[in-house]
């Protein structure tokens, strides 16, 4: 038996790197919603995804969602000393600009 229970929240430190290999698909949002915002409230301004490079289909969820986002000021694909295409580096909007 797991020591975690089923629908229970998962702790994510808040380092300002949100690595989404070990999520399903369906917790993108929440948890994308769920980190930037308390990223936002700590003050922290830049935070890299990283989602992997694969085919694609995790950063263009990734992406759609950040292009909805009232929290987000911009986002961009890494460079090669970030994560290249495997990362995006976000820009958050201060607190007080939502």
């Amino acid at each position: 038996m797991s020591s975690e229970t089923e629908g229970e929240p998962v702790r994510i430190p808040i380092t300002g790197e949100l690595d989404l290999h070990t999520f399903r698909p369906q917790e993108i949002s929440g948890l994308l919603e769920a980190y930037l915002a308390e990223c936002a409230r700590l003050g922290r301004r830049e935070v890299r995804v990283v989602h992997g490079k694969g085919t694609g289909t995790l950063r263009e969820t990734v992406h759609a969602w950040l292009r909805r986002s009232p929290r987000v000021a911009s986002f961009r694909l890494g460079d090669e000393h970030s994560g290249g295409w495997g990362a995006t580096l976000v820009t958050l909007k201060p607190l007080d600009s939502r």
